[in-house]
């Protein structure tokens, strides 16, 4: 397998949208899918039966993804909304994820396993703080593709010096951040252009639609190149006449190749060994890459259970006590002290957060690195970013998530409820330190 450009029925994208309130989000996500012919008729019918309920003339796209009746009501949208749709080139999985600030903690849910972020920005205000939210909060998951989709440009006479400030103002602050991949795109998510078709307003503009950029975005990287990963679920042992001896681990491999004969370091215990089989859909195969679920035989009986990971290439160092930037997602404060369970991939140990280092403010100005460390004396409130120090009762081999992004992330969740309380990354928390040299933002002559 290896790195390519070209896409087909097969390829899956993973893709969150996010913008600021009254950008037109649900609007656009509703375009997509209409005009790509991914809405059934009776999912139409119905919108279009809310719409004229509502004194509307014409169907009112947004409604295909506002589900919830107070997101109809109040004319936003609160929760995560998952959208599955296909086109000859691509499969999608969409992550519809709320705007508002207060809904913060949804975004991270949504674009915690995308591969690519459309940030919407409405043309008639530019970028906001909240924009800078979302890129940041883009940054932070380490999502690798960026689109910046400049909405309502129909309401600024299609102006092309409108959309050129916009996108020069927010790839600055994205490449100030460590995004290393921002498309910036002019649409009217109302009217339709450059959506799915292009625009016959702004010839000023030669670049992709949205759909087209969806279709083509190369994110099929190479397993090989990622180290081997396999956090392990399941020990199956069946002890009957057929199979007396056998021996095998099952779970989805995180990440990498592993194959029959590699030799592999078992954690947190360290002991090596070698791969003597590997189990797929009941057969044997000499292979298996992320994210196959699969049964893998080791040539020794290793004392290993759930919760364990077998690695191979170099291995994540067992530790104890753990550095991480997280966004806390729950009401109730995150502050030193409090005893937590951490659940990182299929193993769940106590923790105790040792120290609040700091909260990350998002919205210093640009000249000065777009963040800023601020003292969190109180602890982290809900949708708050910082950066902690955790003790665990036991080793985890947590790899720096800027160089995995499954097996250096983890959540930490309340002992006494079971509530998820906190998302974490482990390791530092962008990919450049803000206010060092960043590449240059994107010129006119680039969009064209």
């Amino acid at each position: 397998m290896s790195t390519t450009t070209e896409t087909s029925a097969t390829s899956l994208l993973r893709f969150a949208t996010a913008g600021s309130v009254d950008d037109g989000k649900s609007t656009l996500v509703g375009r997509l899918l209409h005009d790509s012919k991914s809405v059934l008729v009776d999912q139409l019918e119905a919108v279009e039966r809310a719409s004229l309920s509502r004194g509307q003339d014409a169907p009112d796209l947004a409604l295909l993804t506002d589900g919830l009746r107070a997101e109809r009501e109040q004319g936003i949208t609160i929760d995560v909304a998952y959208r599955y749709f296909a086109t000859a080139r691509r499969r999608f999985i969409l992550a519809d994820t709320p705007g508002h600030v207060q809904y913060t903690r949804n975004m991270v849910t949504g674009a915690s396993t995308a591969e690519l972020a459309v940030v919407l920005v409405d043309a008639r205000n530019g970028v906001v703080e909240q924009t800078r939210r979302h890129a940041a909060v883009a940054a932070l998951l380490r999502v690798p593709h960026v689109v910046l989709a400049v909405n309502k440009m129909d309401l600024t006479e299609y102006a092309e010096p409108v959309f050129a400030a916009i996108a020069e103002e927010f790839t600055a602050y994205a490449a100030s951040l460590g995004v290393k991949d921002v498309v910036a795109i002019p649409i009217s998510a109302l009217a339709g252009d450059n959506v799915v078709e292009p625009s016959a307003h702004m010839d000023w503009y030669g670049g992709p639609t949205l759909l087209e950029h969806l279709e083509t975005v190369a994110v099929d990287g190479d397993p090989s190149e990622e180290p081997a990963r396999f956090p392990v679920q399941y020990v199956i042992r069946p002890q009957t006449e057929e199979h007396p001896d056998y021996r095998g681990y099952a779970g989805q491999l995180a990440s990498g190749v592993l194959r029959v004969g590699d030799r592999v370091t078992v954690l947190p215990s360290g002991h090596t060994t070698t791969v003597a089989g590997i189990d797929a859909l009941g057969r044997e195969t000499d292979v298996a890459w992320a994210p196959q679920s699969v049964t893998v035989r080791l040539a020794e009986d290793i004392d290993i259970s759930r919760g364990d990971l077998i690695a191979a290439g170099p291995a994540p160092t067992p530790v104890k006590d753990v550095t991480a930037t997280v966004c806390h997602l729950h009401e109730r404060p995150l502050r030193a002290g409090d005893k937590v369970l951490l659940k990182h991939t299929t193993r769940t140990v106590r923790a105790l957060v040792k120290e609040i280092s700091y909260r990350i403010d998002i919205t210093a100005p640009i000249e000065e690195g777009g963040l800023e460390q601020r003292p969190a004396p109180e602890g982290l409130s809900v949708n708050d970013i910082g950066h902690v120090v955790l003790r665990t009762a036991e080793p985890l081999s947590l790899d720096d998530y800027s160089a995995n992004r499954r097996t250096g992330s983890f959540l930490l969740i309340d002992p006494a409820d079971g509530t998820t309380l906190t998302a974490g990354m482990a390791g530092e928390a962008f990919a450049s330190v803000p206010g060092t040299d960043a590449p240059d933002a994107p010129h006119e002559e680039d969009w064209v």
